[in-house]
């Protein structure tokens, strides 16, 4: 199977999951584990799992994380983690210049955007962040936020951080806030980037 077939099947069933429109609920443990065990959401200082919007099927999982409502000092921010199955994190062995190739092409743009639609996304910058690729983008849906792709225990893992319909999030803090998640991620199932 050609990389680009290969990335682009495996990064839009992530993708997809992480679409899912999800409401309330909040808990705050600084790790928890999920499909079976397999691996641990991070869950960054000032943040809190959303259990009634996440979603967690046989293989697959995206969870939703808020500020929690007594952490005022936390920035307003939704991080969505999304989970692909066993073996999905085989992608990332393209590396990065295969990466950054692929998600600006019409299929990556595509597969990274709200709508579906490529010309939705443009990508302002991707980048290397120890093992995790990072995404700096701005959708036509969302606005201009920051997305993390990383393997995690054989799993392809995506990461993002926006603000909501209500308040938007500054994009050098909505990096910021994407790499604590990504230290929370990498922290709970001790990975060094």
């Amino acid at each position: 199977m050609r990389l680009h077939t290969r990335l682009f099947a495996t990064l839009a069933a992530l993708l997809a999951l992480a679409s899912c429109q999800v409401g309330g609920g909040m808990t705050s443990p600084r790790a928890a584990p999920v499909l079976g065990g397999a691996l641990q959401i991070g869950v960054p200082p000032g943040y809190c799992i959303d259990g009634k919007a996440s979603r967690e099927t046989r293989d697959s999982a995206v969870f939703l994380m808020g500020r929690c409502s007594d952490a005022m000092k936390a920035t307003p921010a939704l991080i969505t983690v999304s989970i692909g199955q066993g073996g999905s994190a085989g992608v990332m062995t393209a590396g990065g210049p295969a990466l950054a190739a692929f998600f600006a092409s019409k299929q990556g743009r595509a597969t990274l955007s709200r709508s579906g639609r490529a010309g939705d996304v443009k990508i302002i910058a991707a980048l290397g962040s120890g093992d995790a690729f990072l995404l700096h983008l701005q959708d036509r849906n969302v606005g201009e936020y920051w997305r993390a792709v990383i393997g995690v225990k054989g799993r392809l893992v995506t990461l993002s951080a926006t603000g909501t319909d209500e308040i938007r999030l500054d994009p050098a803090e909505g990096r910021k806030i994407l790499e604590q998640a990504l230290d929370a991620l990498r922290a709970a199932n001790k990975t060094a980037a």
